[in-house]
């Protein structure tokens, strides 16, 4: 909500600086620029006006020592836009009358109070201004930071993917080992059973033959 607000108060200043600039040029130009500038300097206040509306609105539902604070600007904020509101309303009717019966220190005075707040507007523009870059920078670098996190996480998301490869694979060759060390237990089983056969074989001929060499000899 405050960098809704600053953004607000930027706008507000960027307008009443363009205001008090035109509010200035209105009586230096000829009939047909001074009625564009009219039109400019109302659709502008307008502007003015509603920006103020907003930030006492987002202001309102603020708690504490700020709420006091932007209501203490606000404040100060629409006693700037009446007296703007009041030259503009004096430059119109001087548009109106003979130049030559205008008090011409009294025009000074209102060009040199108008030229003092232009520069308190230029600087609270640029105060604002070096307030968004801050803030912009802040952007920037917490981006930066996410970024570099997104980055390790992806790595990190990486190496765990070729870890369980390499865990799928190790388990896959388990398994062949285990596959091949049956076969060969179940062929050394075979292998005995063989042997066994062959050995009861050869003394069953070896009994034979002693059998049938003492019944002979009978």
């Amino acid at each position: 909500m405050a960098n809704l607000i600053d953004n607000y108060e930027q706008q507000y200043a960027v307008l009443t600086a363009d205001i008090t600039a035109k509010i200035c040029r209105i009586r230096l130009q000829g009939a047909s620029e001074r009625r564009v500038y009219v039109q400019d300097v109302d659709r502008q206040i307008e502007e003015a006006q509603e920006l103020l509306e907003q930030m006492e609105l987002e202001v309102r539902e603020m708690n504490g020592k700020t709420r006091d604070r932007l209501k203490a600007q606000m404040e100060s904020h629409r006693a700037e836009l009446k007296r703007l509101t009041q030259e503009f309303q004096a430059s119109k009717k001087l548009d109106n009358m003979n130049e030559t019966n205008v008090d011409e220190s009294w025009d000074n005075n209102v060009t040199e109070d108008q030229r003092k707040r232009l520069l308190d507007v230029s600087d609270r523009i640029d105060r604002n201004g070096r307030t968004l870059q801050n803030g912009y920078r802040m952007v920037l670098e917490t981006e930066e930071i996410g970024t570099e996190v997104l980055k390790d996480l992806h790595d990190q998301r990486e190496t765990i993917q070729r870890s369980r490869g390499r865990l799928r694979e190790t388990d896959a060759d388990l398994g062949r080992g285990s596959r091949i060390l049956t076969g060969m237990i179940m062929r050394g089983l075979q292998q005995r059973l063989i042997l066994a056969a062959v050995a009861l074989t050869l003394i069953i001929v070896v009994c034979l033959v002693i059998y049938y060499s003492v019944t002979s000899k009978s």
